[in-house]
């Protein structure tokens, strides 16, 4: 497939502003997302899921990850190489971490498992379930492959200002199930 320049800065620009957005939301930031995304994993207790080391100026999931990790199976990704998709290694609170490719915090020992639910950073999103990632492709091509293999649960996890109207999409961009903000919990397509 011939990439689309235009698409590309139309993707740029958005990142640009999102990122600002996000930002300015970091800088305000309670820790009230940790609780609301608690409220939803806990539906989910022993089911195996991922969540992040948060960058930037990422929502921090750790305090909900820490909670699902005391039902089962957490983990985080694992980026192998540029253009394949992630792999998720078995994590814990407290657990000695260590800068693995790209500088991504990843565990000492690496004890891989497959997630059912994966929480999933962005820059932005839509109400629609549209996600806008930094542009590696990493997200959609890993819900890719899990999704062909059986069904796995995407829950973006942002500030409410990460919120876009639209987003300039590719058809590999991979939808989000739900999203989690300290205001609400979105079920993309019911508003």
């Amino acid at each position: 497939m011939t990439p689309n320049p235009d698409l590309a800065d139309l993707k740029r620009s958005a990142r640009s502003e999102a990122a600002r957005r996000r930002d300015a939301a970091h800088a305000a930031d309670t820790g009230a997302g940790a609780g609301m995304l608690s409220a939803v994993l806990a539906g989910y207790r022993g089911v195996p899921l991922s969540g992040y080391m948060p960058i930037r100026s990422e929502i921090d999931p750790l305090p909900a990850m820490a909670e699902a990790a005391a039902h089962g199976p957490v983990a985080i990704p694992v980026i192998g190489a540029k253009g394949q998709p992630l792999r998720f290694a078995r994590w814990e609170p407290d657990m000695t971490l260590v800068p693995g490719p790209y500088g991504a915090l990843v565990p000492e020992a690496l004890d891989f498992l497959t997630p059912e639910i994966l929480i999933v950073p962005l820059l932005a999103f839509t109400r629609g379930g549209h996600r806008l990632g930094y542009g590696g492709g990493f997200y959609d091509r890993t819900l890719a492959a899990l999704r062909s293999a059986r069904p796995a649960y995407a829950i973006g996890f942002a500030y409410a200002e990460q919120e876009a109207g639209q987003i300039p999409l590719e058809p590999t961009d991979a939808p989000l199930d739900l999203i989690v903000t300290p205001r609400e919990v979105i079920s993309p397509g019911i508003s």
